[in-house]
């Protein structure tokens, strides 16, 4: 029997041992603006007291499935079932943490073939059992919640046993591999050959490659390197109505492209069992570069000035006042904290914004757009910081999710949200958005620290993605979460912006995507589902069939 396990721990971000304290800089910002919670210390629960809803599999779909499958591919013990119940959002979390959960799987399931997914979305249908796929558990949004609505029965099926590279194409430049392999498994069988997917979102180290196809996801590298729908050539997913094959092809002409009707489908269509995705040679240099702007406006054209010019950097990303303060007192020593922000005073930098940007290549070509976006920051009246601040962001950009857990324990609410907007509306979303959580939470007695960064440039526009600090309100966190998740949503959407840029739809999305994308679209998408899914069992309750409301 195969040895799967989880890669993350089943109440939190990633694996034990990474856990670290806040710094006592990043404590004193957060006591002063959010107030510190006094004497608060709220772990989660021991995975024996989480309690789950009964298993209500019937006897003949288990034989069935065990039939298939083999019954050691057929588990419905409490871990494995508390460990594929949610994701990673806030309401995930609480949910987990406290012990209370209010729906799980009944069984998962461990396919090792397109053949046995195949043939397990038929029994499901048969006996009208719901199914959530499941890739690495990182969803932030209620995308992997499993949810039943109106079926007397849940299943999830894990994507773990899918999980071989199955060409590398060093001619092409494509990579042809199953849905369940890690990242991190892609890339280090790509690099040994010199090559590179160049996708690395911060759950990198725990997400798979058709949870990236299915949520349309977004890499800190995307502006170099592209966002996966822009990589996608060609994939393979099982639905209940029967298997769907998408060649690979660089580009078409035949109709409206289907792959995009699959890439950001959510499970709700199918499951990707495949992808075939476009890779190129690791490059010869990457030079690490940071500045520090006098204000959000300055260091936000300079992007601007720097996409539209044709440099484009391979990774770019500018934080705000707040956010800025905030990793230097959480990511540095207190000596180096004061040192730079005195160097920059000296400067005439008082309200530092700090960019760090990274540009891939040839090591003449890399130099040359390096030259070039130095001299737009320098116009734009950027300070230089050589490439260390760059270097020590990429060091931790990985772990700041541990943060997030820690702060849970010490009673200390975090969410994330993001958006994209045209550049002319960029500034006064990013105020607007700010403003209205920071209303939400102070309308509800827990004032909020709201930290923003750029991450993702394109020609017309860019992302904004937000971090929220607040005291958790005890025994009404999940209404303290709506207000701020309702009052972000809204200003996003009623200004210009997307509902989301990269964290995809899921459940806590669904409210805002009529609005978004139009009613008209939403039936489109629904009669899609119908004439591959007729029994609606694929992902009840998330995309185009989630909640109106929250």
């Amino acid at each position: 029997m195969d040895t799967i396990e989880p890669r993350m721990r089943w109440w939190g971000w990633g694996e034990d041992g990474h856990d670290g304290p806040v710094k006592p800089g990043a404590k004193k910002m957060l006591a002063a603006t959010c107030g510190w919670p006094a004497s608060v210390n709220l772990p989660p629960v021991e995975l024996a007291d989480v309690q789950l809803p009964e298993a209500e599999l019937s006897a003949d779909a288990r034989v069935r499935f065990e039939a298939l499958l083999g019954a050691e591919y057929v588990r419905d013990d409490h871990a494995t079932r508390v460990s594929h119940s949610a994701g990673r959002s806030v309401p995930d979390l609480l949910r987990l943490r406290s012990g209370e959960v209010p729906f799980a799987p009944d069984a998962v399931l461990y396919p090792a073939s397109e053949m046995e997914v195949d043939e397990l979305l038929t029994i499901c249908q048969d006996e009208r059992i719901a199914v959530v796929p499941f890739g690495g558990g990182t969803s932030v949004v209620a995308g992997i919640d499993a949810f039943r609505q109106d079926f007397s029965s849940c299943v999830c099926i894990s994507l773990a046993r899918l999980d071989e590279i199955l060409d590398i194409d060093e001619e092409s430049l494509t990579a042809t591999v199953q849905a369940g392999v890690f990242g991190p498994d892609l890339e280090k069988k790509l690099q040994a050959k010199g090559l590179t997917l160049g996708h690395f979102p911060q759950s990198f180290e725990f997400s798979t490659v058709g949870g990236w196809v299915a949520t349309r996801s977004a890499g800190q590298q995307s502006t170099g390197y592209g966002r996966i729908d822009e990589n996608v050539f060609g994939l393979r997913a099982s639905t209940p109505s029967s298997r769907i094959t998408l060649r690979s092809t660089p580009a078409t002409a035949a109709g409206p492209n289907p792959r995009q009707l699959l890439v950001g489908s959510e499970g709700t269509l199918g499951i990707i069992t495949q992808a075939t995705l476009r890779i190129k040679r690791v490059p010869e240099v990457a030079l690490p570069d940071a500045w520090f702007f006098p204000d959000f406006h300055s260091g936000a054209t300079a992007l601007r000035e720097i996409e539209q010019s044709g440099v484009r950097p391979d990774i770019a990303r500018l934080s705000d006042l707040n956010e800025t303060e905030f990793g230097l007192a959480q990511l540095g020593s207190d000596i180096q904290r004061k040192g730079l922000l005195a160097y920059l005073r000296a400067r005439g930098v008082t309200t530092p914004c700090m960019l760090v940007l990274r540009y891939d290549g040839r090591k003449s070509e890399a130099r040359s757009r390096r030259a070039a976006g130095r001299a737009i920051a320098r116009k734009n009246k950027g300070v230089t910081m050589g490439g260390s601040p760059e270097t020590a962001w990429e060091k931790h950009r990985f772990s700041t999710p541990y943060l997030r857990d820690q702060l849970m324990t010490d009673g200390v609410m975090v969410e994330t949200m993001e958006t994209a907007a045209p550049w002319s509306r960029i500034e006064s979303l990013h105020d607007t958005i700010k403003q209205d959580i920071e209303k939400s939470l102070a309308d509800r007695g827990t004032p909020a620290l709201v930290l923003c960064h750029i991450s993702h440039l394109y020609s017309a526009g860019c992302s904004l993605y937000y971090t929220v600090f607040a005291k958790r309100q005890q025994g009404q966190e999940m209404e303290q979460w709506k207000a701020v998740k309702t009052a972000a949503g809204n200003a996003m959407v009623n200004n210009g912006g997307t509902i989301t840029h990269h964290h995809a739809t899921g459940a806590d999305h669904a409210p805002w995507l009529p609005q978004e994308t139009g009613e008209l679209w939403v039936r489109m998408l629904r009669a899609a589902k119908a004439e591959v899914d007729p029994e609606g069992i694929m992902n009840p309750g998330k995309l185009m069939n989630g909640p109106e409301a929250l």
